[in-house]
């Protein structure tokens, strides 16, 4: 699966990122599929702070790629995702881990259970 996340550049306290199209096995400053932006944090302008390649952006989501929840918040103040749609899907996971955490702890206490 392809992710959409930064990459750090930049010397020591002067960060600076690319956003990304990067398999998401690839370690953070891994091999790059293609190069879509770039985000200064320390710009003073924030119409500076951020640069991207919107056209290849919605071609990337579309294809499948997800973005990093930094990158879906970047995405959504530029009104490139649909925020709704991305937050019922995190409830939803979010609710699915929780079942199986209480899952997993329902079991581990049956296994204490049978040891007593």
């Amino acid at each position: 699966m392809l992710r959409i996340r930064l990459q750090r550049l930049g010397r020591k306290n002067r960060p600076f990122y690319r956003v990304s199209a990067v398999d998401q096995r690839t370690r953070r400053d891994g091999r790059v599929v293609e190069a879509l932006g770039w985000y200064d944090p320390l710009a003073g302008d924030p119409a500076k702070q951020v640069e991207l390649n919107e056209e290849r952006l919605k071609y990337w989501l579309s294809k499948g790629a997800q973005p990093t929840d930094t990158i879906r918040d970047m995405l959504a103040k530029r009104k490139l995702v649909n925020v709704e749609a991305w937050e019922k899907d995190r409830e939803t996971d979010r609710k699915m881990v929780e079942t199986k955490r209480a899952a997993a702890a329902a079991a581990g206490e049956k296994k204490e259970e049978k040891k007593a």
